[in-house]
């Protein structure tokens, strides 16, 4: 086997991440020219919301179908279907003629965005040390934060070109194109090769990343020690007692993650600085510099994350989340009065403020923990269940957005999702497991040390 760099493996093995972001960012802009086509629609505003909810609902497919194939076929294998499925996903949306073979098209760059959500994070966790886990995972972010800027800056620069919406939904094949070949060169999981009896492989693969024999040694018994002592894992191990407080704290976190409002803000932003009494065009570049800001939070994200405690992070993140949103919503009801002028600017200046905490916290926090959280047995079905909650979740919010903006009007809105943000910090206090500075094989015997102990109090 040829010997890449960690850089290559670890950019390569996040690059899903690009394409999650680009192809669930660069919709926002491509629906104003979409708009304009003469497709005989009876209704407009249903049909902007199939096309939107599309790719929503193949991410739940994605995550529940392909996803959990990784514990059987490998990660490196689902990882190169993935890439198939956003190359054709987007080639048909770029080729779409009609809103019907645009909403099956966007249906399937949902399941490659629901694979990769839950592939890439079991993937970067188990090909990283302990001490650089979550810096390594927090690529997956970085990628989809970049993604997102990306799709920013191509709605704004092809606006005035002919045909322009099918070349920004048609420019998706070129990473999709590049994650397929760059993966073609990417290593398996080690944990899959032992579990699959290929010690000297998984030995070869960890020597790419760790130049330490002792501690390769080391890694490769703790990794082997687990897999004789558990058997392939199904649906009754996920909600057994050993998964039980991983499975609780992934389910409140892929939830908490989307009802704090992250993607309302992250895709309304626009339609926020218009409502606030900005001009269109000034809005479309905002966005852009706030997706630059993005992704610039998310890299400090990435350099710290392995020197503070995770649960550190989300409680923090939470604080400011909340406190940003409630700003917010003063400075919209502000705007609202023509007398008051600085309200639309106390807005914009509180919402870029919660985009750098979600940034910088809950964005990347909660797939890093659960991406290394689950027992090896179940983690590409763990990580799976993780993903599909989340993007339920996703699909919900989105539902419910225009309807409570309706009826609550621009500014209190966001006082739902703040309530939820200091919600969250109970719910992190009592039931999130801190995972930083620890092996994977760490987390999974400190949960098997639980239920030893419960099942001993049982006895007693």
């Amino acid at each position: 086997m040829r010997k890449l760099s960690p850089t290559f493996i670890y950019f390569f093995g996040a690059l899903g991440g690009l394409l999650f972001g680009y192809d669930t960012g660069v919709i926002s802009g491509a629906l104003l020219f979409i708009e304009k086509e003469s497709w005989h629609v009876s209704s407009w505003a249903w049909m902007e919301g199939w096309i939107t909810a599309a790719v929503l609902m193949g991410a739940v497919i994605g995550a529940v179908v392909i996803g959990p194939m990784s514990d059987r076929f490998g990660r490196k294998r689902l990882l190169l279907l993935s890439a198939v499925i956003f190359f054709v996903g987007a080639l048909g949306s770029g080729l779409s003629n009609s809103a019907e073979l645009l909403i099956i098209s966007r249906v399937i760059l949902g399941m490659a965005v629901g694979s990769a959500s839950a592939l890439v994070p079991t993937y970067l966790s188990e090909l990283s040390p302990a001490k650089i886990r979550g810096g390594v995972s927090t690529m997956f972010q970085l990628m989809i934060m970049t993604g997102i800027l990306l799709a920013y800056i191509s709605n704004y620069a092809l606006k005035g070109v002919s045909g322009n919406w099918h070349w920004m939904l048609g420019l998706a094949t070129v990473p999709a194109a590049l994650l397929f070949i760059g993966g073609l060169f990417l290593p398996e999981s080690p944990r899959f090769l032992v579990r699959h009896d290929n010690e000297a492989g998984a030995r070869e693969i960890l020597g790419m990343i760790n130049d330490d024999p002792n501690s390769i040694e080391a890694e490769i018994s703790d990794i082997q020690l687990m897999a004789k002592e558990e058997k392939q894992g199904g649906l009754q191990e996920l909600f057994g007692q050993m998964s039980r407080p991983v499975l609780i704290m992934a389910i409140g976190l892929a939830i908490f993650q989307q009802v704090m409002g992250c993607n309302t803000v992250l895709y309304f932003a626009p339609s926020i600085f218009v409502a606030v009494g900005f001009g269109a065009s000034a809005a479309l570049l905002a966005h852009i510099g706030i997706g630059i800001f993005n992704v610039i939070v998310t890299y400090i994200a990435m350099r710290v994350m392995d020197k503070v405690n995770r649960r550190w992070m989300l409680n923090f993140g939470a604080w400011g989340m909340g406190i940003s949103l409630v700003l917010m919503s003063v400075g919209m009801i502000l705007a609202e009065n023509a007398h008051i002028g600085f309200g639309k600017y106390l807005a914009v200046i509180a919402l870029t403020v919660y985009i750098a905490f979600f940034s910088a916290t809950w964005g990347p926090v909660m797939w890093v923990m659960i991406g290394e959280s689950f027992p090896l047995k179940i983690r590409g079905l763990g990580n799976s269940f993780g993903a599909a909650v989340n993007w339920a979740a996703n699909w919900v919010v989105s539902l419910t957005f225009l309807p409570l903006l309706s009826f609550f009007g621009t500014g209190k809105i966001f006082l739902i999702y703040a309530a939820c943000c200091f919600l969250s910090i109970w719910f992190t206090s009592k039931k999130v497991i801190e995972t930083r500075g620890k092996t994977l094989e760490q987390i999974e015997a400190e949960l098997l040390h639980r239920v030893h102990h419960l099942e001993n109090e049982e006895i007693k």
